[in-house]
Order: structure tokens, then C-alpha cells, then sequence
């Protein structure tokens, strides 16, 4: 979401604005809510917000619904049944529903499975597993370990916790009735967990798995490319775990795996010049804007070396604030100044050893 979509919608809460309503929800880092444009509580800063467009990015982002706005009710309200069952998943957001857990609430589940479907898009254990899994992703971006978060969470293995990862990006591909299909994968790295995405001919996407708006990410790649993203292997997966190994055994200093790039024509050009920084050197992102004919537009070059899609092949870490200080990265700093001082120890090894 571009900047000004969000300094608009940040208006609209202020102001309470109906006809926001079903536009957008607000996360709230400092309560850990989402709520909708017209929710009475008082008003967060702008820094404090995050935007999304249907309650289910909020959810798999790890926020609780609010009680005082109730987004996931319409404003003419929902039914009773509605409002039980996600009572009832606050109340225990990190069971893992069955049958039973139904009968024990005198709950049709083919009925709850309905009424979730259409009045919110998807069906009750749809909403409750994304709501588990944004608590587990949470976890992992606190810093909890990945089996923690597996266990927490209900899952006692990890190709589990692994499978309903991948299950929250799409359904088979007979379900949805696409023609296209990419397949995503887990990769474990020295810098923790990773997922790519791939169709049978290149890479769509490389990020860390605890990087904030992964699932929105997935869902905005999945929309522009009209694909079912599925679990699976494609050589382009193959061949960039084989690359990765690579690289962070300092092996390694140009990825050769096949990408395609999803985003406009001034974004594609900073992301072609961020692959010409040598391996091992930084430049600043004024000077990354001058290297793309834009010097005056260095905030548009930074916004674009932050929608980068495929972190380190396409080398967003490489650039820096021109006073040398690390800036941003969506990974984190501290894995941004890892692979800053990666490479360049790798540099000075290979050249002692020749």
C-alpha cells in the first residue's frame, strides 16, 4: 500500500468516515487490535498503524479482533452463531478445532462453515487456523524459536507446521478454478526459515518467513498473478536452496536462478540496478537513486528497495544511509548487518587465499 493510500485511510479513522467501512481495516501495533474506520476507541498515532484490506491479512498479521468495533461484524450485525464461534476463538485462539468442539457448542458445522463464507469470505476454520497462524508468526518475529512457536500452536510436527504455513496461501488449484499455479516452499537458512515461490520457470518470491506482511505479500502475488499457490518443489526452488547453501558458505557471489519481477517500471529498474552492486560493497540510497537517472527521487528508490520480493539474490542489503549507518531492511538490521559483514569477510578470505 502506497503511502498516500495510507495517510488517507489514517484521515478516514480519524474522522470516522463510513464510507470506509469494508474499504479497509486498521491494525494497532500498541494494542495488538484491528479494528474498523468507525471504531470509537480512541485514535492511534500514524506510526502505530497498519493497513489491510479484509480482516483476514489483519488476522494472519496476529492482531485479535476489537471489542469494541467487532470488525468481524457487519454494521447491521451478525448472527448469534457468528458471534459465539469467535468468541469462542478468542477465548482459545490456538485450538485446533474438531466435530466435537462443534457438538460441545450445539454448533451446526456446516453452518458455521456458511454463515463465515458469507459474511466474511471464508469459512470459520479458515478464520480460526489464520488466526493461529498469525499468533505463531507473531511468536517467530518476537524471536521465539520455529519449534516454539510449531508447539504453541498445536502442531507436534514440524512438516505440520510447515503444511499449514503453506496451507494459508492458497487452495488446490481445482478449488479456485485457476489456470496458473506456483508452488511454495520452505527453505531453512543460517539466517532462520525462508519461503520462495516459483512457477516451473522462476523465482517469484524470496523472503524470510518472520518478515512483517509476508502473508499480504503472498496474497497481492497470488491477485496480480490470477494463481493458486500451492505447496510444492519447481526447479527454480531447487536451484536457489542450492545457491543459498552457497552463498552463506561464502561460496557463492552471483545467483544465476531465473526470477520474474512483479512491480512497475521504475521499481523494476532499481531492482536491476541493486543486482549490478558488486558483492560485498554498499552504496547509499541517494546514490542508488543518481544510478537509476532519478537523483532527486531517492525516498521513491527506497520505498522500491523496500518492495523488493527477493531478498539477498536481489541485493537490498547492499545499500545503506549515506552516512554510513545501516538504515532499513525488512529482514531486520540485524540480519541486514550479517550479510553485510558476510561478504565482505568472504572478499577478504578469497583474496588471502590467492
Amino acid at each position: 500500500m502506497i503511502t498516500a493510500d495510507k495517510r488517507e485511510y489514517y484521515q478516514a479513522l480519524i474522522d470516522k468516515n463510513t464510507e470506509y467501512e469494508g474499504v479497509f481495516y486498521v491494525g494497532v501495533k500498541t494494542t495488538g487490535v484491528f479494528c474498523r474506520p468507525t471504531c470509537p476507541a480512541r485514535k492511534p498515532k500514524f506510526e502505530n498503524c497498519e493497513f489491510f484490506e479484509n480482516a483476514q491479512q489483519a488476522l494472519l498479521a496476529s492482531y485479535r479482533p476489537c471489542k469494541r468495533c467487532r470488525p468481524l461484524s457487519h454494521p447491521n450485525q451478525v448472527s448469534e452463531l457468528v458471534q459465539k464461534l469467535v468468541e469462542a476463538v478468542e477465548d482459545n485462539p490456538e485450538k485446533r478445532w474438531k466435530d466435537k468442539d462443534f457438538r460441545e457448542l450445539s454448533v451446526d458445522a456446516s453452518t458455521a462453515r456458511r454463515q463465515f463464507k458469507k459474511r466474511f469470505g471464508m469459512t470459520f476454520v479458515e478464520y480460526a487456523r489464520a488466526r493461529r497462524m498469525g499468533l505463531a508468526m507473531k511468536q517467530i518475529r518476537e524471536g521465539e524459536a520455529v519449534i516454539d512457536a510449531q508447539l504453541s500452536t498445536g502442531y507436534e510436527s514440524s512438516s505440520g507446521f510447515r503444511d499449514a504455513f503453506s496451507r494459508i496461501m492458497g487452495a488446490a488449484p481445482t478449488m479456485l478454478g485457476y489456470n496458473n499455479i506456483l508452488k511454495a516452499a520452505w527453505l531453512d537458512t543460517k539466517l532462520g526459515p525462508m519461503i520462495a515461490i516459483a512457477d516451473e520457470e522462476s523465482l517469484y518470491l524470496l523472503e524470510f518467513v518472520d518478515r512483517r506482511g509476508l502473508e499480504r505479500e503472498v496474497e497481492r502475488l497470488r491477485q496480480k498473478t490470477k494463481s493458486a499457490i500451492i505447496p510444492g518443489q519447481t526447479e527454480p526452488i531447487q536451484s536457489i536452496k542450492s545457491e543459498l547453501d552457497q552463498y552463506f558458505d561464502g561460496k557463492l557471489t552471483e545467483f544465476k536462478t531465473p526470477l520474474f519481477f512483479l512491480g512497475s517500471p521504475f521499481q523494476r529498474g532499481v531492482w536491476e540496478q541493486l543486482r549490478k552492486i558488486p558483492y560485498g560493497q554498499t552504496i547509499s540510497y541517494s546514490g542508488l537513486a543518481a544510478a537509476v537517472g532519478k537523483p532527486s527521487a531517492f525516498r521513491a528508490a527506497a520505498n522500491a528497495n523496500g518492495a523488493n520480493q527477493l531478498a539477498i539474490i536481489i541485493p537490498c542489503h547492499r545499500v545503506i544511509n549515506t552516512n554510513g549507518e545501516l538504515g532499513g531492511y525488512a529482514g531486520g538490521l540485524t540480519r541486514k548487518k550479517w550479510l553485510i559483514n558476510h561478504e565482505a569477510k568472504a572478499i577478504i578470505e578469497h583474496n588471502s587465499a590467492e
